[in-house]
């Protein structure tokens, strides 16, 4: 194997998910996408059609299995599921989480909010690093010197860039950049990851509220890291 050989692995977020209820979903099954979900899946399937893709995988969850099938089809591939890249654990899951009109009124939950570093209501961050950086190591060996694409969710996904930026992993979830159907890229000369990039595909169709966070379009924003 060439020191110098380029492989590439995009980490995306699936698309917008039909939830009417407004619940945290979690791990829950039987969330799909919505019809505009199935737009943005198809508009990185798009954005990707030029692109060197050998290997396509997903989480386990119907969300990201639905994202992945476009990709996977424009290229010839069948998509494979990987565990590691399954959404986090959460204790709220199938709740809905808010002041005042979600969970945090109920005292029984409160014991779970005392520790945001961990955080103590749900998947420990070095727990999802882990698993993420697994599965990212796993998709680079199966892609080598071509690129892969890992569907993935928001936390996990923020949580495997920031370990691989060296920051830290416990932060403000309204600071995430990772909207829905984006592209963290991360790119490795042989095994030595080498920078990580960002792109919004599906910028254009993301609802109102979501385009205020995150890069302009699909200009890519990222860090490079030295030797």
């Amino acid at each position: 194997m060439s020191a110098k050989e380029i492989t590439v692995v995009h980490l995306m977020r699936h698309g917008e998910v039909h939830n009417p209820e407004g619940v945290l979903y979690g791990r829950l099954p039987d969330y799909h996408l919505s019809e505009l979900g199935r737009q943005m899946a198809d508009r990185v399937a798009e954005h990707l059609a030029d692109h060197d893709i050998t290997h396509v995988v997903a989480s386990p969850l119907e969300r990201a299995q639905e994202t992945a099938a476009p990709i996977g089809a424009s290229h010839g591939l069948t998509v494979a599921t990987d565990d590691g890249l399954i959404e986090a654990e959460n204790v709220f899951q199938g709740k809905t989480f808010g002041v005042g009109d979600g969970s945090l009124r109920n005292p029984r939950y409160w014991p779970h909010l005392v520790n945001p570093f961990r955080p103590s209501w749900g998947e420990p961050y070095v727990e999802q690093a882990v698993r993420m950086m697994g599965a990212l190591a796993a998709a680079r060996d199966a892609a080598r010197g071509h690129e892969a694409v890992c569907v993935s969710h928001q936390l996990p996904i923020w949580t495997a860039r920031s370990f691989a930026e060296r920051r830290r992993l416990w932060h403000d979830p309204r600071k995430r950049q990772c909207s829905l159907a984006s592209l963290t890229s991360f790119t490795y000369e042989g095994d030595k990851l080498v920078s990580v990039g960002y792109r919004e595909p599906a910028r254009d169709l993301l609802p109102a509220h979501l385009t205020g966070k995150g890069s302009k379009g699909d200009v890519p924003v990222g860090k490079s890291f030295g030797a």
